[in-house]
């Protein structure tokens, strides 16, 4: 309670001035990411995610501080929250954040979200040009992820995946070094949820997940971990799951930005390491 307290009365400070409410929710976004120790973001998140609810609503026409607040929301929901019921409100404030800033860069491409798969990805391909706008795309897609995730049983939901992954192929082909090469972990995630028997592409996984690891020079341990999760553990490959966790855990965490993410991808290696005897 001292630490959420302290925290807004930061907040208090920060939005007596005219500073730029969405790059001071990025640059909170960016504080959180550089933190070590995942107890510390999970005990504060709630204040956090005050700031960015205050961010968001103080800057309704900032997209920046749109898709910041869903970037705390989706990771938040993500990584610490376990209750089915909850995870769903919070992705589903994660996704609605994303929505909003996704229309306010890409209006086209909002407006097509309902419509036909085939006319989704035209006005993707005629809509998202550059880095700028990969970005959102990505940003979007990411929240767009996490929502579906967290309604794995919802038939109406899981029918959005190959919009979802039409997104992230569009963000890959222009711009596949956006955040360390992640949208490369999620096409890989995608495409290792079936054995090649039953139409899945686990060749195609294979190569985005090698390529988010070559883009961020090793350094993304996230994507190594979901590498030996989705992918070795697909096609039994004990030597290479083995070896990547054993990677992951011989690492130093501290990296920039991916330091949150590779503490809690080593927690996770160590879950994934306990098990896999009883898996293979």
């Amino acid at each position: 309670m001292r630490r959420m307290c302290a925290l807004l009365v930061t907040l208090a400070v920060l939005l007596s001035g005219c500073a730029d409410l969405g790059g001071l929710a990025g640059s909170l976004g960016d504080a959180i990411a550089r933190q070590p120790d995942p107890a510390i973001v999970r005990d504060g998140a709630p204040a956090y995610l005050i700031m960015a609810d205050t961010f968001a609503e103080r800057a309704p026409g900032d997209a920046d501080a749109q898709l910041a607040a869903a970037r705390l929301y989706g990771a938040y929901a993500g990584a610490f929250i376990d209750d089915e019921q909850r995870r769903r409100s919070l992705t589903q404030r994660a996704y609605d954040y994303a929505h909003e800033g996704l229309c306010l860069r890409l209006d086209a491409v909002c407006a097509a979200l309902d419509e036909r798969f085939d006319r989704f990805g035209d006005v993707l391909a005629k809509r998202v040009d550059d880095a700028d706008e990969a970005r959102t795309l990505y940003r979007f897609a990411a929240a767009w992820a996490g929502w579906i995730r967290a309604r794995s049983g919802d038939y109406a939901a899981l029918a959005d995946l190959p919009k979802v992954q039409a997104a992230f192929e569009r963000v890959v082909a222009i711009s596949p070094e956006i955040d360390h090469g992640n949208a490369h972990v999620y096409l890989g995630v995608l495409q290792s949820q079936r054995p090649e028997s039953l139409g899945g592409k686990p060749a195609s996984a294979r190569e985005h997940f090698e390529r988010a690891i070559e883009i961020s020079r090793g350094r993304n341990l996230m994507a190594k971990v979901l590498f030996a999760e989705h992918y070795a553990r697909l096609v039994y490959d004990r030597d290479l799951h083995d070896r990547l966790l054993q990677e992951v855990l011989a690492a130093d965490p501290h990296a920039g930005d991916l330091t949150l993410s590779n503490a809690l991808a080593q927690r996770r290696a160590r879950s994934l390491q306990a098990s896999a005897d009883d898996y293979f």
